[in-house]
């Protein structure tokens, strides 16, 4: 495994699951376990792969490419950020999903 792909799958793994946890405890300190919960129940958006064949494929961009991971799924997960309570934490761990997967395609080796 080079250097680079130990990075990347550290990073990647980081921004997925323990990213949104300071996340929830600094702007959802009162409820922090409930949006820890939402945040981590976003990652279900990832269904979406068992529908490619294959279900991964590592130089596979997959903003653009799944289904809820498309532009349009992108910029409905934008417009629930206006909406109050569970809509909008679920739509910041959506959101955090999306740019996670972005930052894992563009920025690191392929």
């Amino acid at each position: 495994m080079t250097d680079c792909y130990f990075w990347k799958t550290c990073t990647h793994y980081f921004l997925h699951l323990v990213f949104p946890v300071f996340i929830a405890l600094i702007f959802y300190r009162e409820n922090w376990k409930k949006a820890c919960f939402i945040f981590l129940a976003t990652m279900l958006v990832d269904l979406d792969h068992v529908l490619a064949d294959p279900v991964f494929d590592p130089s596979r961009n997959s903003i653009g490419f799944h289904i809820l991971h498309s532009w349009y799924a992108i910029v409905v997960y934008f417009l629930m950020l206006f909406f109050k309570g569970n809509i909008r934490i679920i739509a910041i761990g959506l959101l955090l999903h999306m740019l996670t997967d972005f930052q894992d395609f563009h920025l690191w080796c392929h």
